[in-house]
């Protein structure tokens, strides 16, 4: 369907919205009922594929109003965090592409420089913006080029701490950049009346500055009355802002402020923002908005306003999908269970409380939680400050998210030998949310770490298991991870050799496949076709794949073929860390791994992805068959395997 015909009955104006240039057209009651279309197609589309439709029933005029004011591509407009551009999309063309939103060959979810010019940064990690902004607007005036940076930063991303390393430089650099705050999570009452424009307008006014340092030099040369003077000048004017304009976020910056303004007030924003790219410097412009506005159940959701729903019913509210035990779910009910065991168990978590399950620790132990905001550097320094007081953390964050803070898990934590639980949720590709949200890295980039030790259960029981073992430990960081979506069916083990699950063997050892975390299930489906084929298959899960288990080395030397199957990047991952253990044991069975190349996957569902990559079971069926019989016709090397030397750690 077109998107003129599904939007016949109530979308006609959205409908000859091609770019930007048709908003700057249209009159001010065409604008309202523009936004209220907007808000309507967004409901719609986003209520059939899932998405980030709170943040962005926000922002319908704060983006219309920016299109009408800068001039895009050539100025350019910074989305922080990016899930918050989804009217921006709209406004630049691409209203045809929600029908697949988040789904393969449809748009992301997030800016796509493959999509529009209109996107520059592919930004869905928070608290970027700014940095790319002050890089940007210097760029701009070293190369002597007229053109705008806006920067939208909201949604929680002022919380992380790169927000204000920037603001920093910005102030000190002096550029013409405008810091749009999209305000939705205070209860600032924003400015209105006409004084308080009057004054937004005065404040940047370039002559109002050249009056002030006027005054400011004239007092200055009579020194015993002069700065006196100027201070209380000083003083009443910043009482005058504060009276009428609440700036505490902002103050001492040295960045202009404007604000605030109602966020929903179209004309309102318009003002500001053009007074703002009219001024020659860094300007903030604070905007109040309000979460999932226009759309009532999103406004009623207490929990986080219809952030980032499934599926749902346009009516009601109410997702679509069956309710299903998450991975999630699993943890979050075992970390209660075992906090309710030791109180010295607390939780942190950076501004993803609901979405990684500790808020039902938080529900439950209040005071036992930390939500310490986007700031995943700080979580994990915090993290090692509870540890050397006494106290257990677990820290529960996105595994994407968790290579912002490498340096302070290797530094602060593990070379303190710290008891510091990680818990990684969205482990591995998880589709929808693309290339920047897959947890692809953890097992390869926090492999180097001394005295790290990493789990990947493979079904619930060992969730629970592997996250028991996790706070047991009382000398070093623990890591488990897991994937996301619905956890698969317990699969229980034949045996258990140390710490490595036997999930199946036969009597011939020709292969011995490691299953890491959720690929059990395809361990045991590869092994089922190999044996239709003649071949023994030993399936093991390793549960714990750093430090690499002595064991799985043993187990490894009884075999032929050796072929390692996990959910992250081959490069420096488990089975490049088996291979190492093997060589340093001088045991010289092949191996071959199989996992996610080093590269940039587009998005789409799991499934999809993991077909692409040839990881499914038929796949790595016919690649192990090819290379046992391979085998058959070399020669067969001795195995050995050094008495007494250790496989290697890490």
């Amino acid at each position: 369907m077109s998107v003129e015909e599904d939007t016949a009955n109530h979308g006609r104006l959205l409908a000859t919205v091609r770019g930007p240039q048709d908003v700057k057209r249209m009159s001010a009651e065409e604008l309202d009922i523009l936004a209220a279309e907007i808000r309507d197609f967004l409901i719609a589309k986003v209520s059939r594929t899932g998405g980030h439709i709170g943040p962005n029933l926000g922002v319908v005029e704060l983006t219309v109003a920016m299109h009408r004011v800068f001039d895009s591509p050539r100025d350019r407009l910074l989305f922080d965090t990016g899930h918050q551009a989804y009217v921006h999309k709209i406004l630049t063309g691409r209203q045809a592409g929600f029908d697949r939103l988040r789904q393969r060959g449809g748009l992301s979810g997030y800016p796509s420089q493959a999509e529009s010019e209109h996107d520059l940064i592919e930004n869905s990690h928070a608290s970027t913006a700014l940095s790319y902004a002050d890089g940007l607007a210097k760029a701009y005036a070293l190369r002597g080029e007229q053109r705008s940076v806006v920067a939208v930063v909201g949604d929680g991303a002022l919380t992380g701490g790169m927000c204000w390393e920037a603001l920093n430089n910005i102030a000190t650099a002096g550029n013409p950049l405008v810091i749009v705050v999209n305000d939705n999570g205070r209860s600032y009452a924003p400015t209105i009346g006409g004084l308080a424009d009057h004054l937004s307008s005065l404040r940047l006014n370039p002559g109002y500055e050249k009056i002030l340092d006027t005054v400011k030099d004239a007092l200055g040369s009579t020194p015993l009355v002069g700065r006196p003077m100027y201070e209380v000048l000083h003083a009443v004017k910043k009482g005058i802002k504060d009276a009428v304009a609440p700036q505490a976020m902002f103050e001492d910056l040295g960045i202009k402020y404007v604000g605030p303004v109602d966020g929903h007030d179209r004309e309102a924003v318009e003002s500001a923002l053009r007074a703002a790219k009219n001024f020659g410097g860094p300007v903030i412009v604070h905007a109040v908005t309000r979460k999932g506005y226009g759309y009532r159940p999103a406004e009623e959701d207490e929990a986080d306003c219809f952030h980032g729903p499934g599926a749902f019913d346009v009516a009601t509210g109410k997702l679509v999908a069956a309710p299903a035990v998450k991975w999630t779910n699993v943890f979050a009910d075992e970390l209660v269970a075992i906090a309710d065991e030791r109180p010295d168990v607390v939780g942190i978590t950076a501004a993803m409380a609901e979405p990684t399950g500790i808020a039902k620790l938080a529900r439950k132990y209040p005071d036992r939680v930390y939500d310490v905001g986007i700031a995943e550097q700080h979580a994990a320094t915090s993290a090692a400050g509870l540890a050397l007081g006494g106290l257990h953390p677990v820290v529960a964050v996105y595994a994407t998210f968790l290579n912002r803070a490498f340096d302070q898990v290797l530094l602060d934590v593990a070379m303190h030998r710290l008891p510091v639980t990680f818990v990684l949720d969205r482990a591995g590709i998880t589709g929808p949310d693309g290339p920047s949200h897959y947890g692809l890295w953890d097992m390869s980039v926090f492999g180097v770490v001394p005295g790290l030790r990493i789990a990947a259960p493979r079904d619930a029981a060992t969730l629970r298991e592997e996250l028991r073992e996790a706070v047991a430990v009382d000398d070093g960081p623990t890591i488990v991870r897991f994937p996301t979506g619905t956890v698969a069916a317990d699969l229980p083990a034949v045996r258990r050799v140390g710490p490595v699950d036997v999930l199946a063997e036969s009597a011939r050892t020709d292969v011995l496949l490691v299953a890491v975390g959720s690929f059990g299930q395809l361990g045991m489906e590869v092994a089922t076709r190999l044996a239709e084929q003649g071949y023994g298959v030993t399936v093991v899960d390793p549960r714990w794949v750093r430090p690499v288990p002595a064991e799985l080395v043993e187990l490894a030397a009884a075999h032929r073929l050796v072929v390692t199957v996990e959910d992250g990047v081959r490069t420096g991952g488990v089975g490049n860390a088996l291979a190492q253990a093997m060589r340093d044991a001088d045991v010289r069975v092949p191996l071959r791994d199989l996992g996610v190349p080093a590269d940039w996957h587009p998005h789409g569902t799991r499934a999809q992805i993991l077909a692409d990559l040839g990881l499914t079971a038929q796949d790595v069926a016919r690649d192990v068959t090819g290379w046992i019989s391979g085998l058959d016709s070399e020669p067969v090397e001795p195995v050995r395997l050094a008495a007494g030397k250790p496989a290697a750690q890490n």
